[in-house]
C-alpha cells in the first residue's frame, strides 16, 4: 500500500490525472447538455452530479500539484465521487438487470464511475479534511439530493427504471450518508494516529 501512495502522490501521476479527469469532467458535462437545456437556472448547478464531483477532484489535484491543501474541496471530491461514482455503477447495472439494453456507452460509464469510486478511496490518506469541511460537503451532497429527488431534477436514468425514482431517491440518500460516514471514519482515525 505503501508503494502505491508514493506513486500516487508522484507529480507526473497527479498530472496524468489531472488530465484523465479533466477530459471526464468536460465529457461529463457535454453528457448532461439535452438535461441541462430543459432544466430551470436556478436548479443548474445541481444537476450534473458526476462532472461536479469529478470537477471538485479536478481542482484537488491541481493542489496537490502545487503541494497545498484545500480541505473543503478535498472532501466535497472525496463525498461526491465516492457517492456518484457507485450511484452510476448501481443505475446501469439495476437497468441491465430489470431488463434494460446494455451498450458500450453504459459499460463505459460503469467503468469509469468505478474509477471516480475508487479514486476517492485511494486517495484518503492525502485529504486533510476538518470537521466542518465534512459537515459542509454532508450539507452540501444532501441538498443536492433535495434539489434532485423533491424538485424532480434527478439525473435521467433508463426508462426501465422511471418507475422506480422515488426507491431511487431513498437510496441515493442512504448513499449520501454513507459516503459521508466513510470520510468520517477515516478523518476521525488519521487524527487519531496524528494524536499517537
Amino acid at each position: 500500500m505503501g508503494m502505491i501512495l508514493r506513486l500516487l502522490g508522484m507529480p507526473q501521476v497527479l498530472a496524468v490525472l489531472l488530465i484523465v479527469n479533466g477530459l471526464g469532467t468536460i465529457y461529463g458535462y457535454w453528457w448532461y447538455n439535452v438535461q441541462l437545456v430543459e432544466t430551470p437556472p436556478v436548479f443548474l448547478i445541481f444537476v450534473p452530479d458526476s462532472p461536479t464531483a469529478s470537477l471538485f477532484f479536478c481542482g484537488v489535484l491541481v493542489f496537490f500539484l502545487f503541494k497545498k491543501h484545500n480541505g473543503l474541496l478535498e472532501a466535497l471530491a472525496a463525498v461526491t465521487l465516492l457517492k456518484y461514482g457507485t450511484w452510476a455503477v448501481v443505475m446501469n447495472i439495476s437497468a441491465g438487470a430489470a431488463g434494460g439494453d446494455l451498450n458500450w456507452t453504459h459499460y463505459m460509464l460503469i467503468v469509469s464511475h468505478a474509477a471516480m469510486a475508487v479514486q476517492a478511496l485511494l486517495f484518503l490518506p492525502y485529504y486533510r479534511i476538518k470537521a466542518w469541511h465534512l459537515a459542509a460537503a454532508a450539507v452540501w451532497t444532501v441538498h443536492n439530493d433535495i434539489i434532485d429527488y423533491v424538485y424532480g431534477m434527478y439525473p435521467w436514468v433508463s426508462p426501465v427504471l422511471s418507475d422506480d425514482i422515488m426507491h431511487i431517491g431513498y437510496f441515493t440518500f442512504w448513499l449520501s450518508v454513507l459516503s459521508v460516514l466513510v470520510l468520517y471514519v477515516f478523518s476521525m482515525k488519521r487524527r487519531h494516529y496524528l494524536s499517537l
